[in-house]
């Protein structure tokens, strides 16, 4: 009698996305069914940005979601720009390098750190923003504040971790006052909103809202399906005082 093993099919670990490959250990999650689905990430939030930042720029960003967002800060910056991403969990850094180094971007500089307000080693599940998923493991994470990677230049910083914004800026004072640079995050909890804008405003900066949908009709796979109806993400995008930036279509808070 003939025996043959079967082949069980499984899902491409490997996709073709707006700005370059990407991969995955495990795609699950909103961040990494996207990708899979529609070859990108929150779109309209780069749509926005994209009229914000030039060629030979400084960005850094705080979480890396498999670098869906850097492949296109790397392009948008260009050979003579940098794009810092820090990511303290261990199996999203290892992506985020290995999607960085399959698209041979040798502008991006990835940190295996936590931004906050001090130096330390702490579990992940003690950090302000840090929310483990469903068989997400506790880990140890190295803490560090933006104002000690010493940048020699920074025109945006992304935050996409929601709830650590407080904690980032007391790290990041001296960074911020000399740099000045664009800021973009998520909002946390509606209990925190109100403390996170004073807190931006208190640096001399204007905030605007940014409502962002995640399904983006013209997405890189053409995909019709919305698998995210009616979500948005909430954010503020935020300049300084003195650089008489204007956002006329957005609301300001």
């Amino acid at each position: 009698m003939n025996t043959q093993k079967k082949k069980t099919e499984s899902p491409s670990r490997l996709w073709t996305t707006r700005y370059g490959m990407m991969a995955s250990i495990a795609p699950k999650g909103p961040v990494a069914r996207s990708l899979q689905r529609y070859g990108e990430w929150a779109e309209q939030e780069l749509n926005l940005l994209s009229g914000l930042i030039q060629d030979g720029q400084s960005v850094l960003e705080f979480g890396g979601e498999y670098g869906a967002h850097t492949l296109w800060f790397a392009q948008a910056v260009g050979e003579e720009g940098a794009v810092h991403v820090a990511e303290p969990r261990r199996l999203p850094f290892q992506q985020l390098c290995a999607n960085v180094a399959i698209n041979q971007l040798t502008n991006v500089y990835t940190h295996s750190r936590w931004l906050g307000r001090a130096v330390a080693q702490v579990p992940l599940s003690s950090l302000p923003g840090s929310v483990l998923s469903d068989g997400e493991q506790d880990e140890t994470v190295t803490t560090a504040t933006i104002d000690s990677l010493e940048l020699d230049s920074l025109h945006m910083l992304k935050i996409n971790v929601p709830g650590s914004l407080i904690d980032l800026l007391l790290g990041a004072a001296e960074t911020i006052r000399k740099h000045r640079p664009i800021l973009y995050y998520r909002l946390s909890g509606i209990e925190q909103v109100e403390a996170e804008v004073q807190a931006i405003k208190d640096l001399g900066y204007r905030c605007w809202s940014h409502t962002p949908y995640l399904y983006n009709a013209d997405n890189h796979a053409g995909e019709s399906a919305n698998i995210f109806p009616g979500c948005v993400q909430q954010n503020v995008i935020a300049s300084p005082v003195e650089s008489r930036f204007e956002l006329e279509q957005r609301y300001e808070l």
